[in-house]
């Protein structure tokens, strides 16, 4: 019985041998060129994100002007109205 299961045993630990030498070789050039993309792509990605970042401010800006500009245009229409009462009543 403990012959079987040395057998065994053996026969296990070489075909878990046989199959770890059977695993492909990883290429140096190969995993060096897949960094070198992944780090171009997170250096664009940065790049992109800074980009939104300063059209987002620029954006902020332009709603802050337009809202100034209507304001002034509401209180511009509103003079006018008061003005064009007055003449009315004279």
């Amino acid at each position: 019985m403990q012959s079987k299961i040395i057998k065994i045993s053996i026969l296990a630990l070489s075909l878990g041998m046989l199959g770890g030498c059977a695993a492909p070789a990883v290429d140096n050039g190969v995993a060096e060129a897949a960094l070198a993309k992944a780090q171009d792509a997170y250096n664009l990605a940065t790049d992109a994100r800074q980009m939104a970042s300063e059209a987002s401010y620029a954006a902020e800006q332009a709603q802050n002007t337009a809202d100034s500009a209507m304001e002034c245009c509401n209180q511009n229409s509103q003079k006018l109205d008061r003005m064009f009462e007055k003449a009315m009543m004279k």
